[in-house]
């Protein structure tokens, strides 16, 4: 017996997370592969996961998560952009699994101990192009401005990625990120994953305890969805169904797959359970 929470602090977060990646991975008809989901999540990820019983059921939202992701990495990528900015990168394995050209640079923004882990596992792997770490709280607003004035300057056409990063801020905390990055002319688009306020209320009932234990309460949920960004400097120009993408992959159970069929809007969700992913442009 032990009195540890469940969930320690946000960076178990990401152990939690990879679990899902590895599972998918594992499936003979995987979407996508990440071969080191599974040692980077280690016993940690899957004590939590265990204890989370709900989030394995709906793992689909997960892996349609990172599919999306994947996708508009890809496509950006293709387009010509030079550097991608991961903020809260925790364990995203993308640099080293997926095709991404040489020229690109990929900078991940995260905690240092969480960094300093994903270094260690990975130290032997070799990246498909060049990474650099940057340990930074990105609560600290002055740190991060003068981070993302050092990589702007350095870069044409940057993407900027907050993947299960939006959800643990306050709305006014998303705007103010969002302010600071829009500042940057070379950051062109930013993409994003945001909930409604009907699956917030839903995770909180779920996991809202466990998250409060490690700090890191469930908090940004905008009412109007995806336009929230537009008084930011960002205007929303794709907007993917998390329910709906999975649907299409196949990784739905029976009774969601009728609902996915369902007509959605990209706007407000109100009492909704629904989530998606935001590909963002700078006005």
């Amino acid at each position: 017996m032990t009195d540890e929470p469940l969930i320690r602090d946000i960076s178990d977060t990401a152990r939690w997370v990879a679990v899902y990646r590895a599972r998918e991975t594992e499936r003979p008809d995987a979407i996508f592969k990440d071969p080191f989901a599974r040692t980077l999540a280690g016993e940690r990820g899957e004590q939590i996961a265990a204890g989370l019983p709900f989030f394995s059921e709906n793992a689909w939202s997960m892996i349609a998560r990172t599919y999306v992701f994947d996708r508009f990495v890809a496509r950006l990528a293709k387009a010509g952009v030079d550097l991608i900015v991961n903020l809260a990168a925790g364990l995203d394995a993308r640099p080293y699994r997926m095709d991404l050209p040489a020229s690109l640079r990929w900078v991940e923004i995260d905690l240092p101990d969480i960094l300093d882990y994903k270094a260690r596992v990975l130290a032997d792997e070799k990246p498909r192009c060049a990474v650099e770490r940057i340990p930074l709280d990105l609560s600290n607003a002055d740190a991060r401005r003068g981070v993302f004035e050092r990589l702007g300057r350095s870069a044409t056409h940057a993407a900027v990625l907050a993947e299960g990063l939006l959800i643990y801020l306050m709305a006014g905390e998303v705007g103010s990120l969002g302010w600071d990055l829009a500042r940057q002319p070379s950051f062109r688009h930013w993409i994003v994953d945001i909930a409604s306020p009907g699956l917030m209320k839903m995770l909180k009932e779920r996991a809202g305890e466990h998250m409060m234990d490690a700090g890191a309460p469930f908090l940004f949920a905008p009412p109007e969805g995806p336009p929230f960004f537009s008084v930011y400097g960002w205007t929303p120009v794709e907007v993917k169904s998390i329910l709906k993408t999975a649907g299409k992959l196949g990784r739905l159970p029976l009774m969601l797959r009728m609902v996915s069929l369902l007509p959605e809007s990209n706007g407000r969700q109100g009492d909704r359970p629904w989530s998606g992913v935001v590909l963002l442009q700078r006005r």
